[in-house]
């Protein structure tokens, strides 16, 4: 980091459970702290959820985010911890991200759109399956694809949803995109292909009516969707901060070897 921990303007932001609270009275009443919306570095406390929270309210802004964990999940958080606080700012590693932005058009003609740190995913809405033609850079790829659903995601949110569906994982630094079915029925054998970061995707729900599908952005939802585009935006860099023992990279690549 190009400042000193003193330099820089550090805030604190807390989800609502108890621990994650009682870590913002502890930090508070040992470093201070200002505004979230001053800041150049934001301390978030919780769990990924809150992460993901952080990161969307603070989309806009050139803010650096460095997450300690106080919730359930804590992969894109650092140990918490409250010696030296200042000091494991100045030595963090910072990461860079991009998100997805989803365009959406639904049965009735609304137009919607969201960012996704994680993942774009299409979920059928009743108990009728999915059928999904899906077309990458203008070329159709598959006619049909009849699923529970399917999903992009980023090489940060490939350990996520996308890992629990038997999607890759995805580093850091690869320059891809995860295309991941879940739960597909036909084609039975498909399952899913790694993207450029480039790629342009788009999902065209078939029979929508009969077969009504809602399309989320992290947690952003649109229902009763007839077609949603993906794509990585590149207008917008995220940056999130990580103690050197524990970086991001690290983790992803740990992850593929966990028994």
């Amino acid at each position: 980091m190009s400042k000193t921990a003193s330099e820089h303007r550090i805030a604190f932001s807390a989800a609502e459970t108890e621990p994650a609270q009682s870590a913002l009275s502890e930090l508070r009443k040992s470093y201070g702290g200002i505004a979230p919306d001053e800041a150049d570095i934001i301390v978030a406390l919780g769990g990924d959820g809150f992460m993901l929270e952080t990161l969307h309210r603070h989309m806009d802004r050139d803010v650096a985010i460095y997450g300690m964990h106080r919730g359930s999940v804590g992969f894109l958080m650092n140990e918490y911890a409250v010696e030296d606080l200042t000091a494991k700012l100045a030595a963090a590693v910072p990461v860079t991200v991009h998100p997805l932005i989803m365009r959406a058009r639904t049965v009735a003609g609304a137009e919607a759109q969201a960012h996704a740190i994680n993942e774009v995913s299409l979920l059928r809405q009743s108990r009728q399956a999915a059928k999904v033609q899906i077309e990458v850079d203008g070329v159709t790829r598959l006619d049909e694809l009849i699923c529970d659903g399917v999903l992009v995601a980023t090489p940060a949110g490939s350990t996520a949803y996308n890992l629990s569906a038997h999607g890759p994982i995805v580093p850091i630094g690869a320059g891809l995109l995860a295309l991941t079915p879940i739960s597909a029925f036909r084609p039975r054998r498909w399952r899913g292909a790694l993207l450029p970061h480039t790629a342009e995707v788009r999902f065209e729900i078939l029979e929508p009516d009969k077969r009504p599908v809602s399309a989320v952005a992290d947690y952003t939802e649109v229902r009763d969707v007839a077609v949603v585009d993906v794509v990585e935006d590149r207008s917008k860099t995220l940056t999130l901060l990580f103690d050197a023992e524990h970086n991001l990279e690290e983790r992803i690549i740990k992850e593929q070897f966990l028994p």
